[in-house]
């Protein structure tokens, strides 16, 4: 007994080495993505930008009468081939070169970014893996646990869509940034140390629906980095389309430029939502199963059932708007957003602050 409880506690220390390691090497990966940003060349719509601003400040012709022939040369500055806004109320903006801009230097660096995130998140998953191990249970028992896990399916899921060619680099750098707060506040404010469950959560049902509450929640959050980025991407193609209003400020050109259009990145985030909605209507049904067994009531307005179906509610409604009011565009965004952060208060507020049968925060 006395031997089992200390190669426990090995691997319990082993797991804290792991997502140590893995925390460092993730700064690495985050200092080659900010170089890739820094470094990768300027897209399409920002040397549009630029050519925009000359022409705003140039004649349009220019008329030069030719000696005594008469012949009139008439020098025209041609617009650039790319249009901001086909129709009214439509855009026809490409996409942005993600991260890398197309230049040596800037692919390279984002090479190396995408090299270093893969070693991180193999440290990552070891780390999670090996906390399994030293408690003989599903790694996800309490908040420090579940943070951990959250963030290794993140980043799994990211590189997922690389391995399926999806061009999703520009995901890369705010996603190890807040993979990094997410784990620096694990280890320092939320850690709890390697211990068993109380006996309610002595189920399969651990397995299935706090597994399917991580999946859905590592892969809304892509959707409302994605829906982030809209916001502010949509706002840098406005004024790019309005060249007699104020102009997007240079910094602000040198990052947005680099990512996808609005439009892209607008559906890119509802795909997501709505690929992933199912599962969250199912986490919130195996929840229901669940409590059945535990506490022999399938809905007790705990206020994590009540928080779950808040978000629930929040990104059926988003979805709906999406599909029967066409909303699209800000407002969905910000409907998006809102649906994100409840399931973020679900997770910390109600965890932290909120008792109920659910508080199993630890911390």
């Amino acid at each position: 007994m006395n031997l089992a409880a200390a190669a426990n506690e090995t691997m319990a220390h082993n797991s804290n080495l792991l997502v140590y390691s893995a925390m460092a090497v993730y700064t690495l990966a985050f200092l080659a993505h900010m170089a890739e940003w820094v470094f990768g060349s300027r897209s399409k719509v920002g040397r549009t930008a630029a050519a925009l601003t000359v022409q705003a400040k140039a004649p349009a012709t220019a008329s030069v009468q030719a000696g005594s022939g008469g012949a009139i040369g008439t020098a025209v500055l041609e617009r650039p081939k790319v249009v901001t806004r086909s129709v009214a109320g439509s855009r026809d903006v490409p996409d942005g070169p993600g991260a890398a801009g197309g230049t040596e230097k800037g692919d390279l660096y984002g090479r190396i970014a995408i090299s270093l995130t893969v070693l991180a998140w193999g440290l990552h998953v070891g780390g999670v893996i090996t906390r399994a191990l030293s408690v003989q249970r599903a790694p996800w028992g309490n908040m420090y646990e579940f943070s951990t896990t959250f963030a290794a399916v993140a980043v799994g899921l990211f590189l997922l869509l690389l391995v399926l060619k999806k061009n999703v680099r520009w995901i890369g750098l705010p996603l190890v940034t807040s993979v990094l707060l997410d784990l620096g506040l694990a280890v320092s404010v939320l850690y709890t140390a390697s211990d068993q469950l109380v006996p309610a959560l002595h189920s399969y049902w651990l397995w299935i629906h706090v597994s399917c509450a991580i999946i859905s929640g590592a892969a809304l959050y892509l959707g409302a980095v994605s829906t982030g980025l809209f916001l502010f991407r949509d706002r840098h193609e406005a004024k790019l389309a309005d060249p007699t209003g104020k102009q997007p400020g240079a910094f602000a050109t040198s990052v947005l430029e680099r990512l996808p259009s609005a439009a892209s990145l607008d559906k890119f985030a509802y795909r997501i939502n709505a690929t992933v909605f199912p599962l969250w209507t199912f986490t919130i049904i195996a929840g229901a199963i669940w409590a059945e067994a535990a506490w022999g009531r399938y809905w007790g307005w705990d206020p994590k059932e009540v928080w779950s179906f808040i978000t629930w509610v929040a990104y059926a409604g988003y979805l709906h708007a999406r599909a029967t009011a066409g909303w699209k565009g800000r407002k969905a965004a910000w409907l998006g957003l809102i649906a994100f952060a409840c399931y973020l208060f679900n997770y910390y507020g109600v965890n932290i602050f909120v008792t109920g049968l659910h508080s199993y925060a630890g911390v």
